[in-house]
């Protein structure tokens, strides 16, 4: 099952990227620019590896008969995948809980098209979007966080999306469990890890509906909005980011947000007295955050390519334009 959408063709003289965000439960590919529009979208059930990258690159194929070749892929990946260019591994999949997924490259099918890619997760690819165009624009350091099927964080610092020998995998710090939840968790490695315990996954398996249907009565609202705060703390007193954006369904809940803030301000006590609670904010991109995302990871590809980006660990992307 697909679905697609056109906003309508680029300017002329504007570079075409495309973006691809591999999700567990579905992947979304489109077309778009170097200013984060899109121009074109679709949107896959994520089913065997075969069947999923045939259906994205049947959709590009289409793409590129109608309206000439794009300039670079942008990957946004679930994980755990490897991010390292370097490494002899790069894009490949990890020990994800999809099965039939591990081990899969990421990268291959994708050089038929003959032009840059490169690969970033999809939490980062979602970070960038926010960062550039979003919910964290006109900030140095911005950090994402999306609560939905799954948790995971992704962070741009100074211009450089986050990773080091693995990338970040901020759905599974622990956090302290509510005193009246004796949920086990749902998390298949670590039981009540933030995942196992504030997904929506785990929301389901506990109370047998998602949040939102539970309503701000329930007892489960305030243990959700409980573990979420106190994730907001770790990454906060963590990485000191500027702003923290907030994705995915489960944050989507009516009010939970702002149950969330107070919470902070109370779990923080005054002391991170350089972040307010304000500056926790709900991505500006949701629910597509990763893919605009995309669009900024097909650039890096281009500028790698052509020899003007530097390592990694030196990298400033300014606001505008991707200037150095």
């Amino acid at each position: 099952m697909n679905a697609s959408s056109r906003r309508g063709p680029p300017a002329p003289q504007m570079r075409r990227f495309a973006s691809i965000e591999a999700g567990g439960t579905k992947f979304n590919v489109g077309i778009g620019g170097p200013d984060g529009s899109l121009f074109d979208q679709a949107q896959f059930e994520t089913r065997t590896p075969a069947e999923t990258i045939a259906a994205v690159t049947c959709w590009l194929d289409a793409e590129v008969e109608r309206n000439g070749p794009f300039s670079a892929i942008g990957l946004a990946s679930f994980g755990p995948v490897d991010t390292d260019s370097g490494s002899p591994h790069w894009g490949r999949l990890g020990l994800t809980p999809k099965l039939s997924w591990r081990g899969v490259d990421m990268i291959a099918p994708f050089r038929r098209y003959r032009v840059p890619v490169a690969l970033d997760t999809d939490v980062n690819g979602a970070a960038l979007a926010e960062w550039r165009w979003g919910a964290g624009r006109g900030h140095a350091r911005v950090c994402y966080l999306t609560v939905g099927t799954g948790i995971g964080g992704g962070a741009v610092l100074d211009g450089v999306t986050l990773s080091g020998r693995s990338h970040p995998e901020m759905g599974h710090m622990f956090v302290r469990r509510h005193p009246d939840d004796r949920f086990p968790g749902a998390c298949p490695t670590h039981g009540d890890c933030l995942e196992g315990l504030a997904s929506g996954t785990a929301i389901k398996a506990r109370w047998g509906d998602s949040l939102s249907t539970l309503g701000a009565e329930h007892p489960g609202y305030a243990m959700i909005a409980e573990y979420l705060a106190q994730a907001c703390v770790n990454i906060v007193s963590t990485l000191a980011p500027d702003r923290l954006v907030l994705g995915g369904g489960v944050i989507g809940t009516s009010g939970l947000i702002s149950d969330v803030r107070r919470r902070f301000d109370y779990l923080t006590n005054g002391y991170l007295s350089e972040f307010d609670a304000e500056d926790i904010l709900l991505a500006h991109f949701s629910p597509i955050s990763g893919l605009i995302g995309g669009l900024a990871i097909a650039e890096r590809a281009v500028r790698h390519a052509h020899g003007s980006e530097p390592p990694e660990h030196l990298q400033r992307w300014e606001q505008q334009g991707l200037e150095r």
